[in-house]
């Protein structure tokens, strides 16, 4: 008995274009088509770009730049302070309207979301009608415009929906690897960050043919089990499912606390205290490829009372540096720092996927990347060979 060749699956990534400001647009009807920004801080002059609008990327404003560079480019440039309650809202809405096309809905972060709709979509063809049927419904309900990508897998999916911006769709067949796919380059693919593809091209790889038909077994030595998920990736073997909404229960908030043998007082002895639980947050949250847009700190005296205070991070992240700053400027504001502290804690809420929209730096001076591939190694290493593996200084012989 012959076998008929199993269809191909119609995989869709949706990608909400220039998400945050698209929503302060929305909210800001007087900035009318002028250029504009989302800063974590607007007063500050040396204050992170968080998204931009179209009229900005024109002047070549960029997400993760200085305001004061953004004014050179651009010295009308509209400011406004982000309001993540919002984007929350606008990323639960956008998610209804897909899960009205189809039950499986997989959310990549707070703007992106892969949809299976092989059940309502018999080719590509349809696929692509599809995918402009809800970019419309969308913009029609919402106000916001989409980019969606529609191919045979989810890595080929998302390929589309960043190869033409804004509100398009762009279809990838089977044809289109070879003639399109294979000639872009290897840092366009899913998880190929900039040290990957500096690595690769040391390798002689550039684009993303050159890394289909390089042989699996020189990137698993190059790269370990990574290396064979790129060459899969690459040559278009990614089968992995779309889940269906809701299926796997999101973790709501990754914590730690620590009782301390003694009290601690004083501003230096409470930044030690919180960099002890920042560490093994942030541990939690890199194994799990998780990042915090909210923390929450609690405190407790020696009688036990118990104060705790939140507040919504500027920009999500996983970095132990970032969650000691903005916990401490927490303290800072609800805490008498010659009060003594008996217990501290820390936890991280309104979690999101790492691969998330920002990409900009609370340190400018510090490439954000290297800072997150520097805690990924560390933790490697402490799985290895133990936590007392590595140490911050900080803490060493602080008697906490």
């Amino acid at each position: 008995m012959e076998m008929r060749p199993m269809r191909d699956r119609i995989i869709l990534h949706c990608d909400l274009n220039g998400f945050f400001a698209s929503v302060e647009e929305l909210n800001h009807p007087e900035v009318g088509g002028r250029p504009m920004a989302v800063c974590g801080d607007p007063e500050l002059r040396h204050g992170i770009v968080l998204a931009k609008n179209e009229a900005a990327k024109k002047f070549g404003v960029s997400t993760g730049e200085t305001i004061w560079s953004a004014r050179r480019k651009c010295p009308d440039l509209i400011l406004l302070p982000s309001h993540h309650d919002e984007y929350r809202k606008y990323s639960v809405l956008a998610n209804g309207v897909y899960c009205s096309f189809t039950p499986r809905v997989e959310r990549f972060g707070i703007d992106e979301s892969w949809l299976d709709v092989s059940h309502a979509a018999k080719d590509f063809r349809e696929g692509g009608l599809l995918a402009d049927k809800i970019r419309e419904t969308v913009k029609k309900k919402l106000g916001l415009t989409l980019s969606v990508g529609v191919s045979f897998n989810k890595v080929f999916a998302k390929l589309g929906s960043d190869f033409k911006k804004p509100d398009a769709t762009t279809v990838f067949g089977r044809d289109s690897v070879e003639n399109v796919i294979w000639k872009l380059p290897v840092s366009n693919l899913l998880y190929v960050g900039k040290n990957t593809c500096l690595k690769l091209s040391r390798m002689g790889v550039r684009t993303i043919g050159d890394l289909a038909k390089c042989s699996k077994g020189r990137l698993e030595r190059a790269f370990g089990k990574f290396g064979a998920c790129l060459h899969d990736s690459a040559n278009g073997l990614d089968d992995s499912p779309v889940n269906f909404w809701g299926e796997e229960e999101e973790a709501k908030s990754v914590g730690n606390s620590i009782t301390f043998r003694r009290d601690l007082k004083g501003a230096e002895e409470i930044k030690i205290g919180l960099g002890l639980v920042a560490d093994k947050v942030s541990e939690r949250l890199v194994l799990r490829n998780l990042k915090a847009g909210m923390i929450r700190v609690v405190l407790k005296d020696p009688e036990f009372r118990t104060l705790s205070r939140q507040e919504i991070l500027p920009i999500p992240t996983n970095l132990r540096k970032d969650l000691i700053s903005e916990s401490f400027k927490l303290v800072e504001k609800f805490w008498n720092l010659e009060s003594p502290v008996r217990l501290l804690g820390i936890s991280a809420g309104e979690l999101t996927g790492a691969e998330s929209e920002f990409q900009a730096e609370l340190f400018p001076e510090k490439s954000r990347e290297k800072l997150e591939a520097a805690e990924r190694a560390m933790q490697t290493v402490r799985r290895k060979f133990g936590r007392d593996s590595i140490q911050f200084g900080n803490s060493i012989g602080s008697g906490l």
